[in-house]
């Protein structure tokens, strides 16, 4: 049974899901801690400030957008779009580093709770249709020539030591008489006299 589970989820491809953060729901739960006074209190008729936390807990709970080997599939809280990846031209990212879905006719959907720093992984599940503009994924790991992790790790670590050692100077570096006189201060932090 657990083996034809892999074998389904394998031949699925890979999923990512984009959605508000779970703690959204904290957020919802004080609001309605913070109206309970007012809706319930001595004055009657305001139990319809109940509404609003009712109506972020909809939002939250539906506004999600799911990246398939398929392509896009964007739930909104009035209703849904499905968006394969053929019929996207490209991605358009906004000012506020939202990321919207650019169709053939130059129409452009929004990707609910899509960022920018989201554009390796919707490239990583689209297998290469959507090109990575980042930079951090090659072709060969976008269409899975080769494992991303187990390659790519020990790279970056050599590209990182040699970026940060310093270049040698053709002088040698004499110290500065000020900072000298700092350190042999007394031990108050104040230069010796």
């Amino acid at each position: 049974m657990a083996k034809k589970q892999q074998d389904q989820r394998a031949d699925e491809g890979r999923k990512a899901v984009f959605r508000i953060p779970t703690t959204a729901y904290l957020a919802i739960g004080l609001l309605t801690v913070c109206v309970t006074p007012i809706a319930l209190g001595e004055i009657g008729g305001f139990q319809w400030l109940y509404v609003f936390p009712l109506a972020l807990l909809v939002f939250v709970a539906r506004t999600h957008t799911v990246a398939t080997r398929e392509g896009l599939h964007v739930r909104t809280v009035f209703g849904k779009r499905d968006l394969p990846w053929s019929s996207l031209k490209g991605l358009a990212i906004t000012n506020k580093a939202r990321v919207r879905a650019v169709l053939g006719d130059d129409t452009q959907v929004s990707l609910p709770t899509v960022r920018t720093r989201h554009l390796p992984v919707l490239a990583l599940v689209s297998e290469g249709k959507i090109k990575d503009p980042s930079g951090v994924l090659s072709d060969e790991e976008l269409t899975g020539g080769k494992p991303a992790a187990a390659e790519t790790v020990p790279d970056a670590t050599q590209e990182s030591a040699q970026e940060s050692a310093p270049e040698p100077s053709p002088e040698p570096a004499e110290p500065e008489p000020a900072a000298n006189a700092e350190r042999t201060g007394g031990g108050n932090g104040k230069p010796a006299e």
